[in-house]
């Protein structure tokens, strides 16, 4: 349990009331609006979603992943044998032994470099919902104990509408949560482009090597 597990509950309670007041609408020309806009959603029920993301079931893959690679190196330990023995089919086959070897594991584009990718991305991405905790924690510890906490109460227990003080409350703390959770979007994005050319699909990559046949050369693509 983090920080935001133990915020969680006086968390959503304010933020539920928070929505409601929200429902009524926020304030002309609020920088809420934007964030809204964007977003999608209200605080309380963005928060509510974000709650599920933990960091330890992206650690957990990357390990999985990365324990694939074990078998993969056991593959290429025994295509790493050259044959002993010699003639136009004993090329073929070393020549295709060659490029299954390149396929497996020569270079990012390989399945093993594919792999260490994929792994990479999962380790990033547990350290961006970290990260993205941490900060959503914070940013509910601040409005949980702020004045404009006190007055989104204080609206609720009298059972009023929300006039334009107690809507003005909802709008500044929704405001914190969602750009909180904005910029934690925005790294997620990021990450996304960072890793995305190294998570591609492989293909095999095609090679033309001449090899002999009755005296003559013949072309094959790997």
């Amino acid at each position: 349990m983090d920080a935001l597990d133990r915020l969680a509950e006086p968390g959503l309670d304010l933020l539920t009331r928070v929505d409601t007041l929200l429902a009524a609408g926020a304030p002309e020309g609020h920088r809420l609006w934007p964030l809204l806009r964007r977003m999608q959603v209200l605080p309380g029920a963005a928060v509510r979603e974000f709650l599920e993301l933990h960091p330890a079931p992206l650690t957990g893959a990357g390990h999985a992943v990365r324990r694939l690679v074990r078998g993969y190196d056991d593959a290429c330990a025994v295509l790493a044998d050259q044959v002993a023995w010699s003639g136009p089919a004993a090329a073929a086959y070393d020549d295709a032994r060659a490029a299954l070897l390149r396929h497996l594991d020569e270079g990012p584009e390989s399945l093993v470099g594919r792999l260490e990718s994929s792994a990479g991305y999962a380790d990033a991405l547990a350290g961006w919902v970290e990260s993205s905790r941490a900060a959503l924690a914070r940013a509910l510890a601040e409005v949980i104990g702020s004045a404009e906490a006190v007055t989104v109460h204080a609206a609720a227990r009298s059972g009023a509408e929300a006039g334009p003080v107690g809507a003005g409350a909802a709008a500044e703390i929704a405001t914190r949560v969602l750009g909180v959770l904005g910029v934690a979007y925005d790294g997620a994005e990021t990450l996304l482009r960072q890793w995305g050319p190294s998570l591609a699909e492989t293909t095999w990559r095609e090679r033309a090597v001449t090899a002999p046949r009755y005296g003559g050369t013949t072309r094959i693509g790997y």
